[in-house]
C-alpha cells in the first residue's frame, strides 16, 4: 500500500501523482498479466488441469485509471470451479470439502512487482 501525507499547497503532490499516472504503461501491465496467469495456473490445484489452463486476464482503462483483472473461465453447472477450490464447497452426499487459499499467495508477488516498479518509475522522474 502506498500512502501520501501533505500539508498546505497540494501542487507538489498533484505533480507527483500526474507523473505516477504516466509511469505505469499498458505494455508493462500486459507483462504482469502474463506473469499473473502463469502464477495462478501453477498454483491451481490440479485434478484434470482444466481450471489451471482456464486463467486469463483483462486490462481496462477506466476514467483515468488502469485496472488489471484476472478471470477463470472453467464453469461447471454455473459454478466457477476456481472459486470453490478457493473457498470450499459442499458435496452431493452432505459433506464439505474445505477450500485452499491458493489465489492470494500466487498473485500477491505479481501485485508487489507492479507496486515496486511503479514506485521506482515515479521516484526516478
Amino acid at each position: 500500500m502506498i500512502s501520501f501525507r501533505q500539508k498546505g499547497d497540494f501542487s507538489k503532490l498533484t505533480r507527483f501523482l500526474e507523473k505516477a499516472k504516466e509511469a505505469v504503461r499498458l505494455g508493462d501491465l500486459d507483462k504482469y498479466g502474463r506473469e499473473g496467469v502463469a502464477a495462478l495456473a501453477s498454483a491451481t490445484p490440479v485434478d484434470s488441469g482444466l481450471t489451471a489452463r482456464s486463467w486469463h486476464y483483462k486490462i481496462e482503462n477506466r476514467k483515468g485509471s488502469v485496472a488489471i483483472s484476472f478471470y477463470n473461465s472453467n464453469i461447471q453447472n454455473g459454478v466457477p470451479i476456481a472459486v470453490i477450490l478457493q473457498y470450499g464447497h459442499g458435496t452431493g452426499t452432505g459433506g464439505w470439502v474445505a477450500g485452499r487459499d491458493y489465489i492470494n499467495p500466487a498473485i500477491q508477488p505479481i501485485f508487489d512487482k507492479i507496486a515496486n516498479e511503479a514506485w521506482r518509475e515515479v521516484t526516478a522522474l
